[in-house]
């Protein structure tokens, strides 16, 4: 298939919408025990249906078109940020991390390690035996 072509059997391939369940049987169950009768049910199930789907395509209708032109700028508008603010920024802090590490890297080993130093060796006859 062509990248720029859409697939119009397999409408969500990443299944990013698994979720959301639209089915009578997903939505409306009787359990063992309480059953209304068959014909009620059956009209049910048509009625369910009918309605998901004129709703959901009248809905479509209506909103498809300008909720995806909202998404899309705001995926453009998210893909811009992260190019030319968010991943420079972040680039520029961790060159700034860099020189601290080694201005605070000398300062340790100039102020620190000589008291740590004197105490290693302050320590090292220690013995722990058991009495």
């Amino acid at each position: 298939m062509d990248p720029g072509e859409i697939d119009m059997q397999n409408r969500d391939p990443s299944s990013i919408n698994a979720h959301v369940q639209v089915g009578f049987e997903d939505v409306i169950a009787e359990p063992d025990g309480v059953h209304s009768p068959q014909c009620v049910w059956k009209l049910a199930h048509t009625c369910f249906t009918c309605a998901r789907d004129i709703s959901y395509t009248l809905l479509a209708l209506c909103y498809g078109v300008p909720y995806a032109f909202f998404w899309g700028c705001e995926f453009a508008y998210l893909s811009f940020l992260h190019i030319w603010v968010i991943t420079p920024c972040i680039s520029m802090y961790m060159v700034w991390l860099k020189s601290i590490k080694i201005i605070y890297g000398a300062c340790v080993r100039t102020c620190c390690d000589p008291c740590f130093e004197a105490c290693g060796r302050c320590f090292s006859d220690i013995r722990v035996t058991k009495a």
